[in-house]
């Protein structure tokens, strides 16, 4: 027997969060006897920052029906190849993650173990020479591949760069189009059925009440139903990301304009760069306890490569997750369900797959415990797969100049994330789990770019002939090169 269904669904909060929950709901779950209800204050503001995004989103937009040039022409987006990382192995080095994959696997081989048994090789290069994203972000090259997996661009795989805060505009125009409905106003109070704890409506400003079957807390930090009303603690990794801190400045479109993000390693944390079409978004993650405000604000504003164009913002935050994230009738996206720092520009697509992920497990009013327990199961594992990821990035280096990169150089981590260098270190193994974001190219960039030299590669790759092998990466490489020229100029 099934119970009865969801006929009200309330979303708390807006900004990217709620605007992307909304434009979903609005899109798949109104069945003409649903109501999607959104409620937001224009007095509260929102972080807004995030900018960079990862490839999934691409597929998110498409599932809603946006043309991709009206949504580059309404958010400001440019296109996003992978992130170039400056300084974080020794200080003076960098590395490019790309998007995509690294050449072609062979007999079923992983591509990097034929690389890594015949790197040394004349002809052979690096193992970036083998990445379609990484050659044509070297020289400012781009054009969407054509969906063929025959095409010469078929293992090139983009995102974007976007402002957050129209496209959050952009989506709520979507939304509201398709009928979702916008409450203005500021939430004073949480009404909760005694017996069961759920959430049965939200007390507004001016005396008014909107009830709901389903909430979906998009209130940011503060976790206003998640987190103050049903009482789900915080699970805080700060002691793995001690990040606590950023400040964002724009500043005026430079040039050339470049089709990736830039992550530089700085004394207690890192700047990022991110190309608009009409500005550039920068910022310094830094953890406090290394560096004061002042300081890092100096540092930030010491290394822009244009003239500011509005004063520099401070954030704060901890990095970690909510233990849940659904409870009861209620779920969490966004920063109401946990935060990582933007280093991999993966709070979008946290929001995104978690909106994905309560679609595929939508719930009737029974609100069964099998579903609940297994969207945060999957929250759970997307959420610590990323943090281990971005561990990696400050864990693995060599740099000892500060007394910031000595302690994340030194510190304690995760045992999943100790597993994962173990067997690289000793054949250059990855292996990917659950369905967890990163690919093993992305592993394998990254572990290579912090300088994890693995000791041997898979003696499985002993059973191909190693010239004929040599020769076939030889070719792939030219073809990359030679795809890459012929690809328009990035303006």
């Amino acid at each position: 027997m099934t119970g009865a269904p969801i006929r009200r669904v309330v979303i708390v909060g807006g900004g990217t969060a709620g605007w992307m929950a909304a434009a979903a709901a609005a899109r798949f779950l109104d069945d003409g006897q649903r109501t999607i209800t959104l409620i937001e204050s224009d007095a509260i503001g929102t972080v807004g920052v995030g900018e960079a995004t990862i490839p999934p989103i691409r597929g998110f937009n498409a599932r809603l029906g946006i043309d991709e040039a009206d949504f580059l022409r309404a958010t400001g987006g440019t296109v996003k190849l992978g992130i170039e990382f400056v300084g974080w192995r020794d200080g003076g080095d960098r590395y490019f993650h790309p998007f995509g994959t690294h050449g072609q696997d062979i007999e079923g081989l992983n591509f990097h173990q034929l690389w890594l048994k015949l790197r040394h090789r004349d002809g052979i290069g690096p193992i970036d020479d083998y990445s379609l994203a990484a050659v044509a972000a070297r020289h400012r090259r781009f054009a969407p591949p054509p969906g063929d997996p025959r095409s010469p661009l078929a293992g090139l795989d983009y995102a974007y760069h976007f402002d957050a805060g129209l496209y959050a505009a952009f989506l709520r125009a979507r939304a509201e189009a398709q009928g979702a409905q916008r409450i203005e106003g500021r939430i004073l109070d949480v009404d909760r059925d005694g017996d069961t704890g759920f959430v049965r409506a939200v007390r507004l400003e001016g005396d008014r009440r909107v009830e709901g079957d389903l909430f979906i807390d998009c209130s940011g930090f503060r976790s206003l139903l998640l987190g103050e009303a049903m009482g789900i603690g915080f699970e805080d990794w700060s002691h793995w990301l001690p990040c606590d801190s950023a400040i964002a400045v724009p500043t005026e479109r430079s040039r050339p304009l470049l089709p990736f993000t830039r992550a530089t390693a700085r004394r207690a944390g890192w700047q990022w760069r991110i190309p608009l079409q009409h500005r550039t978004g920068n910022g310094h993650v830094y953890a406090s306890r290394f560096i004061d405000h002042d300081e890092a604000e100096r540092t930030l504003l010491a290394h822009l490569d244009a003239p500011a164009t509005a004063a520099p913002r401070r954030l704060s935050f901890t990095a970690g997750r909510r233990a849940r994230m659904w409870a009861g009738n209620v779920v969490a996206l966004g920063l109401a369900g946990g935060f990582l720092e933007p280093l991999e520009s993966t709070s979008i697509h946290l929001i995104q797959t978690g909106i994905s992920k309560l679609f595929g497990l939508f719930p009737d009013r029974r609100f069964t415990a099998v579903e609940r327990d297994e969207y945060n199961r999957l929250m759970a594992s997307q959420f610590d797969a990323i943090r281990d990821f971005i561990i990696l990035h400050y864990h693995a280096t060599a740099r000892d100049d500060s007394p910031f990169w000595r302690h994340v150089r030194t510190m304690a981590i995760p045992d999943t994330l100790a597993r994962k260098l173990a067997l690289f270190r000793e054949k250059g193994r990855i292996f990917r789990y659950d369905d967890e974001l990163f690919s093993i190219p992305s592993w394998v960039a990254v572990m290579l770019g912090q300088g994890i030299d693995p000791d041997g590669y898979d003696p499985v790759v002993d059973a191909l002939d190693a010239d004929r092998v040599a020769d076939a990466l030889r070719r792939m490489r030219a073809g990359h090169a030679d795809i890459a020229r012929q690809l328009p100029a990035v303006e």
